[in-house]
Formats: C-alpha cells, structure tokens, sequence
C-alpha cells in the first residue's frame, strides 16, 4: 500500500524541506509538489517527497483523519501500520 503522511514545514532551503509529523522530523523534498510551498505549510508526503501541498481548508480535517488512524485502530491495522513505518514510528516486518 501507498500511503502520504501530512505534516507541516518547518524550514526550507532550495528543494530540501524540513518537515514535522506528530513530533518527528524528516527531511522532504519539494521537487513533486506543483505550488510553492512555505514555512508553515502542510503537505502530503510519500517516500522522501512531498507531492502536494494540503489547502488549508482541508488540513484540520486530513489531521484528524490521520490522528485517527494512529491512535484508534488496531496496532495490526495495515493502514496504521504504513503510517508508522512512513514514519518511522515501528520497524516494517518483513516476514509479515
């Protein structure tokens, strides 16, 4: 499964974004997203990129979506699961 994570940017330099996913930095690149990005922002990332920048109207509603998935579901939840791992939250199981 393919799976964004939403998280907000916290410092920019050239394509090389810093951003923030319930406490965790990654560094994200900019070069997929179509619309520039600023501090602050919130985007959608996959594997390292971040492929587009969430309207504001619809961040409060993507968070919470997000928050549900991580803290409701069961631990085995697939969906969960690649959250976390997407992340870095848990290890991906291999043998699973």
């Amino acid at each position: 499964m393919c799976l964004g994570v939403p998280g907000r940017v916290v410092a920019i330099d050239g394509l090389n974004a810093t951003v923030e996913f319930w406490g965790t930095r990654r560094d994200v690149r900019l070069d997929v997203v179509d619309v520039d990005v600023s501090v602050g922002d919130y985007v959608l990332n996959h594997v390292g990129f971040a492929i587009r920048r969430i309207p504001e109207e619809e961040i409060e509603e993507t968070l919470a979506l997000y928050d549900r998935i991580l803290g409701e579901l069961e631990r085995e939840d697939l969906m969960a699961s690649d959250v976390r791992a997407e992340l870095g939250l848990v290890a991906r199981n291999e043998d699973a």
